[in-house]
């Protein structure tokens, strides 16, 4: 039974390797911006918000509606960064094995 070993003992090496990639993504920031860096997010690997700066021009009466769509583009902005750099890392885990269809390790 030299197969069925091996292949446990690769399960717990590829169980370690997520555990060490789940905190990684804790510390990984990605920064997504909008109108031109009016607006910026920060978020971590988890694609959770860990920051937001706003121009000072953009705080005038009336510009709320604006600065409203400017959030949540930079917020689409990062959060594409963060996917694509966990796509990224995925791949050298994996080893480039493809993973189930609509797995998600956030």
């Amino acid at each position: 039974m030299a197969g069925f070993s091996d292949l446990m003992q690769q399960a717990q090496e590829m169980q370690g390797r997520m555990a060490e990639f789940q905190e990684q993504l804790g510390k990984m920031e990605m920064k997504g911006e909008a109108g031109a860096g009016l607006v910026r997010v920060t978020l971590n690997g988890k694609a959770e918000m860990i920051g937001l700066k706003i121009d000072e021009s953009l705080l005038k009466p009336g510009e709320g509606e604006i600065l409203e769509d400017l959030v949540v583009a930079a917020f689409g902005d990062a959060k594409a960064k963060v996917e694509a750099a966990m796509q990224d890392k995925m791949k050298e885990l994996t080893g480039g094995m493809p993973l189930p269809p609509g797995f998600k390790p956030f």
